[in-house]
């Protein structure tokens, strides 16, 4: 059964609604940033495969090839969050969310100086380690890096509720499914806006989103501490 429907107290901080949706917000913003600023996709390697396809399809293999990096440094990525799982157990998402942080900042800093390759390398990790980590919101699968899923489930539990039957809580998990779905198109709104306006400074907005995540996600443990 969902966890959607059992007390507060029982979900996983990770998996709260306040965090799902201030990743979602990332997602959208740093995939934006990265079409911007090096014409790929940082979290939808579905879209990085076909345009490498259709590149090559066309015999255009200096552009076909311009999207291999980001999806090997994606399933890095994804390699990376399956050992941190392993190794820090409950920890994993707060350190996946500071390894996050870190690589964003460096990649802001260095933003004039870093090769298009290492840029694209850096911000695909990244997303992959977001996308690995956090899976779920109050116990349902979710994605915050895309909206595919979301919103095929918020449609569907739209359906449940008007056909009839439906479980409680239904109407508010399609609700949340909606939310995600807004809140990752504003933070890509948001990441289009600030990349052209302050290219130099626009990635300042997703790590602030992601600290505000880390602190939540420490937040039990330093009370549990006391």
């Amino acid at each position: 059964m969902s966890t959607l429907n059992v007390a507060a107290g029982a979900i996983r901080r990770d998996e709260t609604v306040e965090i799902v949706l201030l990743l979602a917000f990332a997602g959208g913003y740093i995939d934006a940033y990265t079409w911007i600023i090096h014409g790929v996709m940082a979290n939808a390697q579905t879209a990085n495969l076909i345009f490498l396809w259709v590149y090559a399809m066309a015999g255009n293999w200096a552009k076909a090839l311009h999207f291999v990096p980001p999806i090997l440094a994606f399933a890095i990525g994804i390699v990376i969050a399956a050992w941190l799982r392993r190794v820090a157990g409950e920890r994993a998402s707060a350190i996946s969310t500071l390894i996050e942080i870190l690589f964003l900042i460096a990649i802001g800093i260095l933003h004039n100086r870093l090769p298009d390759l290492a840029g694209t390398l850096g911000i695909s990790v990244v997303a992959a380690m977001q996308a690995a980590m956090f899976v779920k919101v109050e116990g349902t699968v979710c994605s915050t890096v895309m909206i595919t899923g979301n919103m095929r489930q918020g449609i569907e539990n739209v359906f449940a509720v008007a056909a009839g039957g439906a479980p409680l809580g239904t109407l508010r998990r399609s609700g949340i499914f909606f939310a995600l779905c807004a809140v990752f198109g504003f933070g890509a709104a948001a990441g289009a806006f600030a990349t052209k306006s302050i290219p130099d400074l626009a990635l300042g907005l997703p790590v602030v989103a992601l600290l505000i995540v880390l602190l939540r996600c420490e937040a039990p443990r330093s009370q549990e501490g006391k």
